[in-house]
């Protein structure tokens, strides 16, 4: 059987100060309620309301993956170019300062790998901790 949905046809008018008002917001704005009237509801009939909850931790990642990957972007278009280029050379003196630009970005590349280990070291123990 469906639930029937109830037609609620009783006002229940209700004043707040600008104090109550704001508190009332605050705690509104945390749950997962769609509107005000059902979070009230729910307040004043003492049924559960559901609560966002963000996971702190999770959010450091995120953002610290969001940052490596800026790092990271870069190197790798630098890569596909130097790519690029090594197969249109034609003389030795081009390949030999291939080779000199080629070996500065791996070792950029090498560098941001071992800041990226680095970083997930320290966020795996961090995880660990808590």
């Amino acid at each position: 059987m469906k639930d029937e949905k109830k037609n609620r046809n009783r006002w229940l008018h209700l004043r707040l100060s600008e104090q109550e008002y704001k508190i009332l917001q605050k705690y509104f704005a945390e749950s997962l309620c769609p509107k005000l009237s059902d979070f009230a509801r729910k307040n004043l009939l003492q049924k559960p309301v559901v609560l966002k909850y963000r996971n702190e931790s999770l959010d450091d990642l995120i953002s610290e993956l969001t940052r490596l990957r800026t790092v990271l972007n870069p190197i790798g278009n630098n890569f596909n170019q130097t790519v690029k280029k090594l197969h249109s050379l034609s003389q030795i003196s081009d390949f030999k300062m291939w080779i000199l630009s080629f070996e500065t970005d791996k070792k950029k590349l090498f560098d941001s790998i071992e800041e990226i280990k680095l970083t997930i070291k320290n966020i795996a123990e961090k995880w660990l901790q808590s």
